[in-house]
């Protein structure tokens, strides 16, 4: 997931021991302790779902059946759900559809309720039929105005980090996986696409069916329904899209081939099968999705000139870091997205260059740097191995699990060297394929594969220090940019005599942009940013990286020649990230807070839950 922010005691890392998953397997299990989940999967736990629900727009609402075999090695006498607002009719059991008898425990804040369903010891399928509630946070349901084409509705799901549990009765926990069947019943006139083998075309009957045959969890459980076409880039990789969107999508990714192959050709086969990306409506509250075969991406990437393109790489990378070897707890997080940064960069320089890599790292310490102070550099949250027990895990969606697992990752690769460090990765992703990982393995698999105790590499690695410890060790490598020091020349150029004649020349990529901007002077006017506008036309820029940076020291220096653009911008957009820094701004003056309060209640609407459930508590 590219992207959204993230403590330790040792009790947690005791608590997530737990034995190394057996590769390749297709319905594996990692018994440990996941705060995040009612499930007890060491007694009994699922492995694999037989799903069959009716999409209904005109209620909002998913209904049917949720049939998943299970496997009880404890001889359980009952096997344990998450269920987040759903509305469960009957509990039937095997074949016979016997019923069976179920309870509620509980419900607790974030994480729903536990169903408790009664099953006997040889029990093989458990049949559950349900309906969705009104406020399911992982469904956002459209109206025809919220889509691009205006006439037909929408709906897409959201299941990281803990919301699957809000459409589908399931052991909602990343260390449980299982393979997927699914029936899906829509309109007519609209098509269905989940995780899985997917149409490419409508058919007549609004019937569709899917197949997952590696075994996810259930935070990678997908489903999306509108007014969708497809376009094939090569001959495993495409583009879904509403019909007006579609070629400009399937232009601005032409690359997604080669992505693949710079990929594979780091860390060995793709193992999904197809590759397509699904660009959805504006409100989608993240960069991207690494649901499995279809990476749920946001239009706001759709700059018109490739610019943005290599948040693909992060998306793709998941395929491997996240999808193939999944975090077996959301305290383990870093595992997915640390990895996924340090792998979307040798992608990005494979495909853009090394100069392209440097300029993102750069960008990357700037963030970690950001996080540290917001967090405080003792703050147990800035561990890698955190600890979320009693709060909302997607708070743990920050720069620490991104950049300082990329920069713990990147700190190793120096050690060791990049030739050592690629083959240590790839035997990693190949001995834990479809498998879940939590931190302790890892570090256990890292010094047997890598280290094996050579005591002097060890100190040089400094392991506890990143994983277990606060703040930015003192070996994490210096990263530096050419590109960007010879924006610094320019900048203090200008600084001298004043004049942006000819900088747009110089200056010309999207990142080399974002410098130029984060470097401008604190005491800023407004004639200068009129003169800076006029040279690089900022304000009507369609690349979002640099509106939000942009737009950012707009509101802060009053640019109010960019008051209409901000607007238009936040009404606009859904993507949380880019949103949100904005309305932060606003808030730190009276006539600001007044504005955002004012775009706010014309554009929570079009919002995700997750995104406006964010704003709600900040503007409050």
């Amino acid at each position: 997931m590219k992207q959204f922010f993230l403590s330790v005691p040792l009790l947690m890392l005791l608590a997530c021991q737990s034995p190394k998953p057996k590769p390749g397997t297709t319905a594996e299990t990692v018994e440990t302790a996941d705060p995040h989940s009612f499930s007890n999967p060491a007694l009994a736990s699922v492995q694999h779902l037989d799903l069959d629900i009716v999409v209904d727009f005109d209620k909002k609402q998913l209904g049917g059946k949720a049939s998943w075999k299970i496997e009880n090695k404890g001889k359980a006498s009952e096997i344990i759900f998450d269920d987040n607002g759903l509305s469960v009719s009957k509990i039937t059991l095997d074949a016979d559809e016997k019923e069976t008898s179920f309870t509620y425990g509980t419900g607790q804040e974030y994480l729903g309720k536990a169903l408790k369903v009664a099953i006997l010891p040889e029990t093989k399928t458990v049949h559950i039929y349900y309906s969705t509630g009104k406020d399911a946070s992982a469904l956002q349901w459209l109206n025809p105005q919220q889509t691009a084409g205006k006439k037909k509705p929408y709906l897409f799901t959201q299941s990281q980090s803990i919301a699957a549990r809000s459409w589908i009765p399931c052991q909602d926990s990343p260390g449980i996986r299982f393979t997927y069947n699914a029936k899906v019943t829509v309109p007519k006139d609209l098509l269905a696409l989940m995780s899985a083998e997917n149409p490419q075309e409508k058919n007549n009957t609004g019937v569709y069916e899917f197949k997952q045959t590696h075994a996810i969890p259930s935070y990678l459980m997908a489903l999306a329904v509108g007014d969708i076409v497809f376009k094939a880039v090569d001959n495993r990789t495409g583009v879904y899209a509403e019909p007006s969107v579609l070629e400009k999508a399937a232009w601005e990714f032409a690359d997604m081939g080669k992505m693949v192959h710079a990929a594979e050709k780091l860390y060995g086969p793709y193992r999904w099968g197809r590759y397509d990306l699904l660009v959805l409506p504006p409100s989608f509250p993240f960069g991207g999705m690494e649901n499995p075969n279809l990476t749920f991406i946001t239009p706001t990437i759709l700059a018109g000139d490739r610019s943005l393109v290599s948040i693909i790489c992060h998306e793709l990378a998941h395929s491997w870091s996240g999808n193939l070897v999944t975090n077996a707890t959301w305290n383990d997080f870093w595992l997915n997205e640390g990895f996924t940064n340090y792998f979307e960069r040798r992608i990005d320089e494979e495909i853009f260059g090394r100069k392209e890599a440097e300029m993102q790292e750069v960008f990357a310490r700037h963030a970690l740097d950001e996080a540290i102070k917001d967090m405080g550099a003792d703050s147990k949250d800035t561990h890698l191995k955190t600890d979320y027990t009693g709060r909302n895990p997607d708070e743990g969606t920050n720069d620490i699990a991104y950049e300082k697992g990329f920069f713990f990752l990147r700190s190793i690769e120096q050690a060791v060297g990049r030739k050592q460090f690629d083959a240590f990765l790839r035997g990693y992703f190949d001995s834990h394929a479809f498998g879940s990982v939590t931190t302790a393995q890892f570090v256990d698999y890292l010094n047997k594969h890598l280290i094996k105790n050579d005591t002097v590499l060890a100190d040089k690695i400094r392991i506890n220090d990143w994983v277990y410890g606060p703040g930015i060790p003192s070996n994490v490598v210096s990263v530096g940019a050419e590109r960007f020091r010879a924006i610094d020349g320019l900048l203090a150029g200008w600084r001298r005599t004043g004049v942006a004649t000819g900088l747009s020349k110089q200056i010309v990529s999207s990142n080399e942009k974002r410098y130029f901007i984060s470097q401008l002077p604190a005491e800023l006017t407004v004639a200068q940013m009129a003169a800076l506008d006029k040279e690089f036309n900022f304000t009507a820029s369609h690349n979002t990286d640099v509106q939000l940076a942009w737009y950012t020291l707009a509101i802060r220096h009053q640019y109010t020649a960019a008051d209409a653009r901000i607007k238009a911008y936040l009404l606009e957009n859904g993507r949380m990230w880019h949103i949100i820094p904005l309305y932060k701004e606003m808030m730190t003056t009276p006539e600001g807070l007044k504005k955002a309060k004012a775009i706010y209640q014309l554009a929570r609407p079009n919002y995700h839950p997750m995104t406006y459930l964010a704003i709600d508590k900040l503007l409050k």
